[in-house]
């Protein structure tokens, strides 16, 4: 590529919880979707895993963003500095010039024209030229190694940070598709909560985000790998002097029931809606399940003891979607489900 370079291709997975960069098929960014900002100037102070240190700790001349929310742009301005920031961490090389960027951007399928513009907008603030969209549940069927062209029915759930994409794919395009803002954050949400009104502990949202990674768990009774008890630090809701609570997964199970329970329901909805030859090939392949979520103890398990489909957790979850834009943007030209 050299110092005269002008083009440079990258895929990106734009998270809610994290985002990825991929250039030449390797992942060379995988950092959280936070950026700090100087209060006074409006100018970029860290971003990703600096970002994240920083989130809940700063003080009066900084603030700390997470620029997208339930899977979109809450934040313009924020969202294109931290693209700048990530894409700088691809390339660290001194170059004379600044390349113009080629980039695959996996976006909600439950996006709407605005939303979608918006992401379009910051990437071409962000150096972008060519720029290509496809929708996350169709990047992780393609990650997780599926043959999309296919005349045959897949259905991939995938649950990031702020959005829980469900599709039903078939001959390279989405048959049905939903889109429902339950995720990740979510399950963060009901474990503070949780914690606030059963322990009068005060948690913050990183803590309660550990308490998910120790003990989260989508079953109350794990016939193999029980997490041991999470020993939590807070004030007193009341008297803010500290305590220590044990958590157990059973209490967490509890606590995350409603929120999984919606995650069921739109599968089961649309499942409801799916034509019924490709219904049977869903029966006999499975439902496949990509993103974060999907590494919560007992998840699949649920699902499937709940539809009686079977439920097959990507080798991968974490990276379906940022491997399935990578492969994308080596075939734009072969790809047509890509928007252009």
């Amino acid at each position: 590529m050299g110092l005269f370079s002008f083009t440079q291709e990258i895929a990106m997975d734009l998270g809610t919880a994290n985002t990825i960069i991929l250039h030449n098929g390797k992942i060379v960014v995988d950092e959280p979707s936070v950026v700090a900002l100087d209060r006074r100037t409006e100018k970029m102070v860290a971003v990703g895993g600096r970002a994240k240190l920083m989130h809940e700790k700063t003080n009066e001349n900084i603030k700390t963003i997470r620029p997208l929310r339930d899977g979109v742009i809450a934040d313009f301005n924020a969202c294109e500095q931290m693209m700048r920031g990530l894409i700088k961490m691809v390339n660290t090389r001194a170059r004379l010039f600044t390349p113009s960027l080629r980039m695959v951007i996996g976006v909600p399928s439950g996006s709407t024209e605005v939303e979608l513009r918006a992401v379009r907008d910051s990437a071409e603030h962000a150096g972008g030229r060519d720029i290509y969209l496809i929708y996350e549940p169709m990047a992780a069927a393609v990650g997780i190694g599926l043959d999309v062209e296919a005349p045959e029915g897949n259905m991939v759930v995938d649950i990031g940070g702020g959005s829980t994409e469900i599709a039903v794919i078939s001959l390279g395009g989405i048959v049905k598709n939903s889109s429902i803002r339950v995720a990740g954050d979510d399950f963060t949400a009901d474990i503070q909560e949780y914690m606030g009104r059963q322990h009068n502990l005060r948690v913050s949202e990183r803590m309660a985000e550990r308490i998910k990674i120790h003990v989260g768990s989508a079953l109350t009774d794990l016939d193999e790998d029980a997490p041991e008890e999470y020993i939590v630090h807070g004030p007193n809701k009341i008297t803010a002097l500290p305590m220590a609570v044990s958590v157990c997964y059973q209490e967490i199970a509890h606590c995350l029931d409603k929120s999984i329970a919606k995650i069921e329901n739109a599968v089961l909805n649309a499942l409801e809606e799916t034509p019924p030859e490709i219904y049977a090939d869903i029966i006999h392949n499975g439902i496949y399940l990509a993103g974060g979520g999907a590494l919560l103890r007992g998840l699949a398990k649920r699902l499937q003891d709940k539809i009686n489909i079977p439920f097959h957790v990507a080798d991968d979850p974490l990276h379906c979607v940022a491997r399935g834009t990578g492969i994308a943007l080596k075939n734009v030209e072969k790809f047509s489900f890509l928007m252009r």
